[in-house]
C-alpha cells in the first residue's frame, strides 16, 4: 500500500476474528518501529510481545476487560524507560564516535566527538537524572536564569522529562501500527488498562511505565469497526502563517 493508503486502511479495531496472526511478522513491524525518531535520539522504551496464551488471559481482566483485548490474538506493550538513561545515552555515544569517524571530514572529527561527548556524556545524564524533584528544580532555575537572555529549552523538570520520554514513544507506537496495517493486520491503540497489574504481569521494574497497549490481529469486519471514521475539520486544526 501507497503511504496514503495505509493511514485511510488503519483503524482502532475493537473486535478481531480468530484468525491466527504470524508473531514474526509481528516482531519485524516492531523492528521497523525502532526507525521512529526518538528525543536526543535516547531510545529510553521498549516493548513486551505477547503472544502466550495464559499470558494474554490475564491481560484482559487487567486492560478492564475491553473486547479489542480479548479477541486479540497478540498484544504488545510499549514501556518507556527513563531509569535506563544512562546506558543508552553511553550507547548513543560509542555509536556516534564511530559514525563521526567514519562520515566527517578528518579536519572536523576531532570537534564533532568532543560535542557529542559533552552531549551524551555529561548533559543528557544531567537532564534526565531524577533526586526527588531537586535536580528539576535545579535544571528549572538554570534555564530560567539563562533564558533572560537567549532562547532556551524551558521543559527540564522531572515531570517535563516524563512528558519527553512518552511523546517519544508515541511515535515509535504510531509507526509500529502503520508497519502492521502495511502488513495486512489491524491494531487499536489502549490507555485503558490498570497500570500497576500490566507491570505485575510483565515482571516490570518500578520506574518503568506503560505507554501503551496494542491490540493485535485481523479486523472483524461487522464488528470491529464502529462505524464512520470522526475527525475535527480541517480548519479548526490547521493555522498556516
Amino acid at each position: 500500500m501507497t503511504l496514503e493508503e495505509i493511514l485511510h486502511t488503519r483503524r482502532a479495531v475493537r473486535r478481531y476474528t480468530d484468525e491466527a496472526i504470524d508473531a514474526d511478522t509481528v516482531r519485524h513491524c516492531i523492528d521497523l518501529a525502532r526507525l521512529a525518531p526518538t528525543s536526543s535520539n535516547m531510545q529510553l522504551w521498549e516493548c513486551y510481545h505477547i503472544t502466550d496464551p495464559d499470558t494474554l488471559r490475564r491481560m484482559v481482566p487487567a486492560c478492564l476487560g475491553q473486547t479489542a483485548v480479548s479477541t486479540a490474538q497478540q498484544l504488545v506493550v510499549f514501556v518507556t524507560r527513563r531509569d535506563l538513561f544512562r546506558q543508552r545515552a553511553a550507547a548513543v555515544l560509542q555509536f556516534e564516535r564511530g559514525n563521526v569517524t567514519r562520515n566527517s571530514p578528518p579536519e572536523r572529527q576531532a570537534k564533532r566527538i568532543r560535542d557529542r561527548e559533552l552531549y551524551y556524556g555529561r548533559l543528557m545524564p544531567f537532564i534526565y537524572a531524577n533526586a526527588f524533584g531537586l535536580l528539576g528544580l535545579l535544571r528549572k532555575t538554570i534555564v530560567t536564569a539563562v533564558g533572560l537572555f537567549r532562547p532556551i529549552i524551558r521543559q527540564v523538570t522531572e515531570a517535563d522529562m516524563r512528558i519527553s520520554v512518552h511523546k517519544s514513544c508515541a511515535l515509535v507506537v504510531q509507526t509500529f501500527m502503520l508497519a502492521m496495517t502495511d502488513a495486512g493486520y489491524d491494531t487499536c491503540p489502549l490507555e485503558g488498562f490498570d497500570s500497576l497489574r500490566v507491570k505485575r504481569i510483565l515482571r516490570l521494574p518500578r520506574r518503568a511505565e506503560i505507554d501503551m497497549v496494542i491490540s493485535c490481529g485481523i479486523r472483524d469486519e461487522g464488528r470491529g469497526v464502529w462505524g464512520e471514521r470522526f475527525r475535527v475539520p480541517m480548519d479548526d486544526v490547521y493555522h498556516r502563517i
